[in-house]
């Protein structure tokens, strides 16, 4: 089974992608924005703000297709700037605590309309 997830709560893809695909087995989420799912802006504030707004949208997502955040096992981080890790780090621990999720933080040249970061995910059904 492959079945594409559409959310009302979360930002439109901006693209030619599914929001988040739903296996039997997994659910995998495209990168998620701090972007403001009734304005299409992103939130400002910055990166704690982004980083907020990025994973409620990333729960949002994971709610369509019939999982959460307890549930995500995999989590992908990419920050525009590294030295902005801890305080993205700060707000991250407020979404995930025991058994956190495995995550990689990758810093990258540039992101989607300039945000500070990107989240996706791998979760359980």
């Amino acid at each position: 089974m492959k079945q594409p997830v559409v959310s009302q709560n979360a930002p439109k893809a901006i693209g030619p992608y599914s929001a988040a695909i739903k296996t039997d087995s997994f659910i995998f989420t495209a990168g998620q924005l701090g972007i403001d799912p009734h304005t299409g802006q992103l939130v400002e504030g910055g990166i704690q703000a982004q980083t907020k707004q990025a994973l409620k949208n990333l729960n949002e997502i994971l709610i369509a297709a019939g999982s959460d955040l307890k549930k995500v096992v995999k989590v992908t981080v990419f920050l525009q700037n590294m030295a902005e890790f801890s305080l993205m780090n700060e707000i991250y621990a407020e979404f995930f605590s025991k058994e956190f999720p495995a995550r990689s933080a990758i810093q990258v040249a540039a992101l989607p309309r300039n945000a500070a970061v990107e989240i996706e995910a791998i979760a359980l059904p």
